[in-house]
């Protein structure tokens, strides 16, 4: 019983200071961000057209604006009307061919016979022999070029050269294309928010680092954080392309601005959590504990500062001293 009792004791103790603890904090100053709000757009990082691989007539379309689509699926039909001509025709002179094969082997069987009676020369037989291979040869070369004709017919179907969502289709059926011409433009499914930022500001983006979305803006019910994947190198126009992925990035609109706050400064000052924050009278107030009790102790707000770990951080801007102990109220 008493070692129930011991560890009873224990865990109520470990209970009260974790309450404690989550019911007050201990100010020091720190680096906070200096934010300059920008607007980002959803983009994908690749958009890649699918294109008409021979030239013709588009017969059938299968997508429209925001289909999405699997790679390797059939987004179209383009078809030549000359290719079926030119496979009929080879049709024709492989029948032909079959024939001419035919009566050359029955003149080739013929002469080895009469050879062994010695009824025809040599050379008869040599020239029945060489007849043979030439229509064969002849068969070879037609049929290999009917597989030719066939596989460019089956070119006539455009796929979709990865997986994603459609962005345009800029034609319809009927519509006369050329070999190469795009059908569709297909956005890949690794949507980003893609940064346009001054180039005087471009020292402060770092792959790695944290910035904050307007997360209303993608659906979401606060402001989210996103991580800088990559600074492209190049300079366009005088800003800086930076790529940032967040939550709920691309789930239907591409194109869609979004408002994104990058750090381009940082300076020392104190963050707290608005719920310890008490407004009476026009003033703000916070509770600091001191030796002689909990002191109300009136304080200047900033703007906010949120961070992943704080949801609800707001900047003091005096009336706080290192190592002050607030208390919420």
């Amino acid at each position: 019983m008493r070692g129930v009792f011991f560890f009873a004791v224990l865990a109520l103790t470990a209970g009260i200071l974790k309450a404690h603890a989550a019911t007050t904090l201990t100010v020091q100053p720190e680096l906070v961000p200096d934010e300059k709000a920008v607007f980002a757009t959803v983009e994908s990082r690749n958009v890649v057209p699918a294109r008409a691989r021979i030239p013709g007539t588009v017969v059938s379309l299968t997508v429209q604006d925001g289909d999405e689509v699997k790679q390797g699926q059939v987004i179209a039909q383009v078809v030549d009307e000359k290719l079926q001509l030119q496979l009929n025709s080879l049709d024709a002179q492989i029948a032909g061919l079959k024939s001419q094969l035919a009566e050359a082997q029955t003149d080739l069987a013929r002469a080895e016979i009469l050879a062994k009676q010695g009824a025809v020369s040599k050379q008869t037989l040599d020239q029945a022999r060489t007849a043979t291979e030439v229509a064969a040869s002849s068969l070879r070369a037609r049929i290999a070029e009917r597989a030719v004709v066939a596989q460019q017919m089956t070119e006539g179907n455009v796929l979709a050269p990865t997986s994603g969502r459609v962005l345009e289709v800029p034609l319809t059926r009927g519509t006369v294309v050329m070999a190469g011409e795009p059908i569709a433009q297909i956005a890949e499914h690794n949507f980003v928010l893609r940064l346009r930022v001054p180039e005087r500001q471009a020292r402060f983006l770092k792959a790695g680092d944290k910035v904050r979305v307007d997360g209303t803006a993608l659906g979401q019910k606060g402001d989210e954080f996103g991580t800088i994947v990559l600074v492209y190198p190049r300079i366009e126009e005088g800003r800086v392309l930076a790529d940032v992925t967040a939550e709920g990035v691309g789930a239907y609109f591409v194109g869609q601005r979004v408002r994104v706050w990058i750090d381009v400064e940082r300076r020392w000052s104190y963050r707290i959590s608005r719920r310890m924050v008490i407004e009476r009278l026009g003033l703000t107030y916070v509770r600091r504990r001191t030796e002689s009790g909990v002191v109300d102790t009136p304080v200047q707000l900033g703007r906010d500062l949120p961070t992943p770990t704080m949801p609800d951080g707001v900047e003091v801007l005096s009336g706080l001293n290192p190592g002050d102990v607030l208390v919420v109220p």
